[in-house]
């Protein structure tokens, strides 16, 4: 687990009990009638500072902040969505259901719930590359993406990709020829998105284990595409 990962989810479980709990940030036992040392100013320090303080309230179970970290290192994100790639590249009828009825498809490896009732997956093509926003805020499909990165919650991102999708795009290094059209889907709180990238030429021996380590997150955004490394085994 890396600390950056730990930091975060602890950063939203904190935020989370310190908005239930306003007062706690500033509140005093019964006879501490000296100052406390104010809560640093580093971002990393905070979470520590303030997660420390709510395991000590009896507020923040540790045990059950460990089990949601794992989930998500473990059991959320995007290396789900990438065996959900990978099955629909070696199984054509697992593709077939997959765009048809896709959280019903998705829910066949074992993920769905919470951030991800109803998902829908969409194709890129030859003259057809999709991508995914969201206008209003940062849905996301978190079984199959786990947590959504911070510029997917930029207004930068979330307007421009509307706007100017190709300029976004170049950004990304990705420079799509004048033939292919851009879509552009907005997620929202009844459905969510997800990009079914096309499959990197000459991978046609690679199992479906191995062709699942080369999809990325931001290839089921819509902002890559699905490369492979040079010097990779095909």
């Amino acid at each position: 687990m890396t600390t950056t990962r730990r930091e975060l989810l602890s950063a939203g479980l904190v935020a989370a009990g310190a908005a239930a709990t306003p007062v706690l940030a500033g509140a005093q036992e019964p006879g501490h009638d000296h100052d406390h040392q104010a809560v640093p100013s580093d971002p990393t320090l905070r979470v520590k500072a303030l997660e420390s303080l709510l395991v000590t309230k009896g507020i923040v179970d540790p045990a059950a902040l460990d089990a949601l970290v794992d989930t998500y290192e473990h059991k959320v994100g995007p290396r789900n969505g990438a065996r959900v790639v990978a099955r629909a590249w070696v199984d054509p009828r697992y593709k077939q259901r997959l765009l048809a009825h896709s959280t019903a498809a998705i829910a066949e490896l074992g993920y769905g719930g919470e951030e991800g009732e109803v998902m829908l997956v969409v194709e890129n093509t030859a003259r057809v590359h999709n991508l995914v926003v969201c206008t209003l805020c940062s849905c996301y499909p978190w079984p199959v993406l786990g947590l959504p990165p911070v510029w997917y919650k930029s207004a930068a991102y979330r307007s421009r990709s509307v706007i100017d999708p190709r300029g976004v795009l170049r950004e990304f290094g990705l420079k799509l020829p004048d033939d292919v059209t851009v879509q552009v889907w907005d997620s929202t709180a009844q459905v969510r998105y997800l990009v079914l990238p096309e499959r990197p030429p000459g991978t046609e021996k690679m199992s479906e284990q191995d062709l699942a380590a080369l999809v990325t997150r931001d290839a089921m955004v819509g902002v890559a595409k699905v490369t492979v490394p040079e010097g990779a085994k095909l």
